[in-house]
């Protein structure tokens, strides 16, 4: 029995792949978050106005 899931090739080239594509998918997903951090940047900049603008007349 014991535990026959887990596999640990002897010949370590066979990591080479999955390395690889874990890489990209970090590249990935560092771009998506990057994106998704500025789309957020500019809704926060366009509700601070909107709301500034609003809050500017109720002053006057």
């Amino acid at each position: 029995m014991g535990m026959e899931f887990l596999y640990f090739p002897e010949d370590k080239s066979e990591y080479i792949p999955a390395i690889i594509v874990l890489i990209i998918f970090i590249i990935g997903a560092s771009i998506a978050m990057y994106f998704f951090i500025k789309h957020s940047k500019k809704e926060a900049d366009k509700t601070d106005k909107h709301y500034g603008e609003k809050i500017e007349k109720k002053e006057e």
